[in-house]
């Protein structure tokens, strides 16, 4: 039988001359009414301690700690145990993402853009396609239908000084790379220049790209979208969820600023128009 362990965060605080508390692994500090047992038995039996006494009500106390969330009896599975990611893009971006998301449990698979229409309605799966440039025009179409299918979706490029990470997609009707596009041009008064750099009518880059520090705050915010995918979670703490936030990331001071984006919804065709007999 396995033994009680605190969660992964959590921890049991003693203030000299008081009560035990509990400290959360949300930051949370709760008092604990431990009842006829000692504060040193309950430590001992949730921690690597000999935890050699046992009784009913310490045996009543410890699930309680389980059933709150604050003790296991598992060891932690990565979040990603179970998950296969398929990476695409510049090696810049999609080395560290490797390292990050293999570090956390994931199967991590190189892709190439054949691959895309072949990973569609596998669930588990999700592809990230990581650009050190903009988005040349249509080469994200395929991608954007994985959703529909069940399979995430979750992408990044850069545009002069800031790359962008875009909303993980993993359902119908979640934001696609053509979703914030059209959200974008909304946004700005320049629609038709921002449309006409996307489109290629600019001149040639002359960066900056991401340095090594830049790329991994790059690769661990891409990392906690495929957690928050994996767990199932819209979000953990504050903030946006990850299937409606848009990031952008200043490569020359690393700063980091969230956009909620929403998916556009599908417009009804125009009538055909009814011919008019002359009077």
């Amino acid at each position: 039988m396995n033994r009680s362990r605190l969660a992964p965060g959590a921890g049991i605080v003693t203030a000299p001359g008081d009560r035990p508390v509990l400290r959360t692994s949300e930051g949370e500090f709760l008092r604990i009414d431990t009842g006829h047992v000692g504060p040193g038995e309950l430590v001992d039996r949730l921690t690597e301690g000999e935890g050699q006494v046992s009784s009913a009500e310490l045996d009543r106390l410890v699930a309680a700690f389980e059933e709150a969330g604050h003790a296991v009896t598992e060891p932690r599975r990565p979040p990603l145990t179970g998950r296969t990611v398929h990476l695409l893009g510049d090696p810049v971006l999609t080395e560290p993402l490797a390292r990050f998301a293999a570090a956390e449990g994931a199967e991590v698979q190189s892709a190439s853009a054949d691959d895309v229409a072949g990973l569609a309605g596998r669930r588990d799966t999700a592809l990230v396609w990581c650009l050190d440039s903009p988005v040349p025009e249509g080469l994200w179409d395929e991608a954007d239908r994985l959703p529909a299918r069940h399979t995430a979706w979750l992408r990044c490029h850069r545009e002069g000084a800031h790359t962008w990470t875009e909303p993980l997609a993993s359902a119908p009707g979640d934001v696609t790379a053509a979703h914030v596009r059209l959200r974008r041009l909304a946004a700005t008064a320049a629609h038709r220049e921002l449309a006409a750099y996307w489109a290629g009518h600019r001149t040639p880059d002359t960066g900056p790209h991401p340095t090594e520090p830049a790329a991994a705050l790059i690769a661990a915010l891409l990392t906690a979208d495929l957690i928050a995918w994996a767990s199932g979670a819209p979000h953990r703490g504050s903030g946006l969820p990850a299937r409606r936030r848009l990031r952008r990331i200043d490569l020359r001071d690393l700063t980091v600023t969230e956009h909620p984006v929403l998916p556009v919804p599908e417009i009804a065709p125009l009538p055909a128009p009814t011919a008019r007999t002359a009077p």
